[in-house]
């Protein structure tokens, strides 16, 4: 743990511009974490200006940006900073399956890291990849979701554990405890889909 910056050190450029560059976590980012946690209500405030919003979840360790609303972006007549991107379905579902994965690992041991395995996700993703006698091309489908994931920072290689990754708590913001409810019915639907295939 790194010591307390004093107040007069808190530096907002520096704040503003991690966060611009992505996710922040309070244990990967120490000191800039301290400079977004002391310089909150100022960050919120020039970020506004963007049309944007600071998510900051102290409990679980991570800050973003969230683009405002088109309506509320249309209304103030600024135009959106981040243009949204399409996830391909593989990588879609991956991050469903590993939101999935951590409430349930959440409800048996809160507050310790979701650690997998490369295979672990693989299989995890079997049921819901077409059946083929290609088992490279499966894996490589899987190996292009996880990378994108990584990308997000929905994900994290463990340093010096080759095939092994954390799953970020931020994923929890971006696919939220009523969608997570419907996913067994989605995914049944698209289990059945793959079987008729």
């Amino acid at each position: 743990m790194s010591r307390p910056i004093a107040r007069d050190d808190l530096n907002l450029p520096l704040a503003v511009t991690t966060l611009m560059k992505g996710v922040v976590y309070r244990d990967t980012h120490e000191a800039v974490w301290q400079h977004i946690i002391g310089l909150s209500a100022q960050v919120s405030d020039y970020v506004a200006t963007l049309g944007l919003t600071v998510m900051i979840d102290e409990a679980e360790g991570y800050a973003f940006l969230r683009s405002r609303s088109d309506d509320d972006l249309a209304e103030r007549g600024i135009p959106r900073l981040v243009p949204r991107h399409q996830l391909s379905l593989h990588t879609s579902l991956l991050i469903a399956l590993l939101r999935k994965r951590l409430a349930e690992f959440d409800s048996t041991d809160a507050g310790a890291k979701l650690i997998l395995t490369d295979a672990q996700i693989v299989e995890m993703m079997s049921p819901f990849l077409p059946q083929t006698t290609n088992e490279a091309r499966a894996a490589d489908q899987v190996e292009t979701a996880l990378r994108r994931a990584i990308d997000l920072g929905f994900v994290r290689r463990i340093p010096k554990q080759e095939g092994h990754f954390e799953v970020r708590r931020v994923i929890k913001a971006f696919v939220d405890a009523q969608w997570l409810a419907e996913l067994d019915k989605h995914l049944a639907e698209y289990a059945d889909t793959l079987a008729e295939a």
